[in-house]
């Protein structure tokens, strides 16, 4: 049977901060970890420490244009979220592979307590998703590293060892948005015969927003503002790891 979490299903009691830097927005009673079976992850500022899109304008020396559309993108102020991130896309044409190589070596890092949260939710027996608007470049090798279950983001277009300015075509659609990410966790939750109340999701942007919503518990990690407001609990300082403290 799928966990209880609402003492009044829907509804947000006054925010707890449990401890510094750890809300909780709602009733957890006696809460397991081991009541759920899946775990879905945003990738950029979630579980990495970097906006790859950002980071691989750098390259282009168009990082503040870039970075200004994303900021918009992940708090809410873009309702096209598909045509920003085209937008930006578009102003990487001409990176090289080599610089996207940089980006992953040099600047790309786990953010705190990734590891620890994933493991401890290996270890109660969480299938693992990590569901991204980000780029396959960067979520297979963080998929990999950490021995995900699952991995959906989008692909960029590259010809001569240059991106082309696109993203190519999967079976599901050219990108990974929100409703996209929505999508791919009920479908997760589908197969693996289990309820989206026996999911939880972890982003920090607008665009994590729809399967934030879908499932039994949301968190916001160092999140935007309005992400932070929604999420059952916000993470606001430390690293992730600190979503244990929720469970008994």
């Amino acid at each position: 049977m799928p966990p209880v979490l609402l003492s009044n299903p829907g509804k947000h009691m006054s925010p707890l901060e449990r401890s510094p830097g750890l809300v909780i927005n709602i009733a957890t009673p006696d809460l397991k970890l081991s009541d759920f079976k899946l775990i879905a992850f945003d990738m950029d500022s979630t579980l990495i420490n970097i906006e790859c899109v950002d980071e691989i304008a750098d390259a282009a020396g168009r990082k503040a244009e870039v970075a200004a559309i994303t900021e918009a993108a992940m708090r809410g102020e873009i309702a096209d979220y598909k045509e920003s991130l085209r937008q930006r896309v578009a102003l990487l044409k001409g990176v090289s592979v080599a610089s996207m190589e940089e980006v992953y070596q040099e600047r790309l890092k786990l953010n705190p307590g990734a590891r620890e949260l994933v493991s401890a939710c290996k270890a109660a027996g969480l299938k693992t998703l990590l569901v991204s608007g980000g780029f396959t470049f960067f979520t297979d090798r963080i998929r990999d590293e950490l021995g995900l279950d699952y991995a959906r983001s989008n692909v960029l277009g590259v010809k001569d060892g240059t991106l082309t300015g696109h993203m190519v075509d999967q079976p599901w659609g050219d990108i990974c948005d929100g409703a996209e990410k929505k999508k791919t966790v009920l479908e997760v939750c589908a197969e693996l015969g289990i309820t989206p109340l026996q999911a939880i999701a972890v982003g920090d942007g607008a665009n994590d927003l729809p399967m934030m919503s879908a499932v039994g518990l949301s968190v916001a990690y160092h999140a935007k503002p309005k992400v932070r407001e929604q999420a059952m609990v916000a993470i606001n300082e430390g690293g992730l790891d600190r979503l244990l403290e929720v469970f008994v």
